[in-house]
């Protein structure tokens, strides 16, 4: 065994590449190197951040068929996209938080809808609503695990005036959301995009 790795780690240590790797510079100084380094890390990241930017836009998420017809255009109903004040929230507002390891960790776990996507999971009016509810579900409960952050970039319990509200709703506020008991999703599940059948979904009827 001992042997054999000897072999082996001799063999990669004996390879021009790895000779020329790992030996000395024999053309260029260090501070050329380390400048080149510096140069292609600022390259790196800009190329990265660019990229990562751009498919986080309205624009990006609306590319693919099975969003445009279906969530987006029941999103365009809602106070969410046309309202008093002018300010709508777009797609990576409610479903991409905003602080860049957050938002990172999120794009990762966004692989599984470009993995749907590719394989047509949801590409028919007919797949989307058979699968709303397990899509709503997951979304329901990644919000419920992060105390609806998304909504939080946007609406602050702090700033929150309860006398400008109905009754109804600043009783609901001042009893669960600023207690801390329960968080915005659990309440406004249906706020951007139609619900599906909620039998069996504690808290509703």
């Amino acid at each position: 065994m001992a042997a054999g790795i000897a072999r082996a780690w001799g063999w990669f240590r004996g390879n021009a590449w790895v000779k020329t790797a790992l030996g000395p510079p024999l053309y260029l100084s260090l501070a050329f190197l380390t400048l080149g380094g510096f140069v292609a890390g600022v390259a790196f990241w800009g190329a990265f951040n660019t990229a990562l930017e751009a498919t986080n836009t309205e624009t990006f998420c609306t590319s693919c068929h099975e969003m445009e017809a279906n969530v987006f255009e029941e999103l365009k109903g809602t106070i969410h996209f046309t309202n008093r004040s002018g300010v709508r929230a777009t797609c990576p507002d409610c479903h991409v938080p905003h602080q860049w390891t957050n938002k990172i960790a999120r794009k990762m776990q966004a692989s599984k809808e470009v993995w749907g996507h590719i394989f047509g999971s949801i590409n028919t009016r007919e797949k989307f609503l058979a699968m709303r509810k397990h899509l709503a579900e997951r979304e329901w409960a990644r919000m419920k695990a992060n105390d609806s952050l998304e909504c939080r970039n946007c609406h602050s319990s702090e700033s929150m005036d309860l006398t400008k509200q109905n009754p109804r709703a600043a009783s609901a506020h001042e009893r669960f959301l600023f207690s801390g008991e329960r968080t915005c999703i659990d309440c406004h599940k249906g706020i951007a995009h139609r619900l599906p059948d909620m039998s069996g979904v504690p808290g509703w009827q």
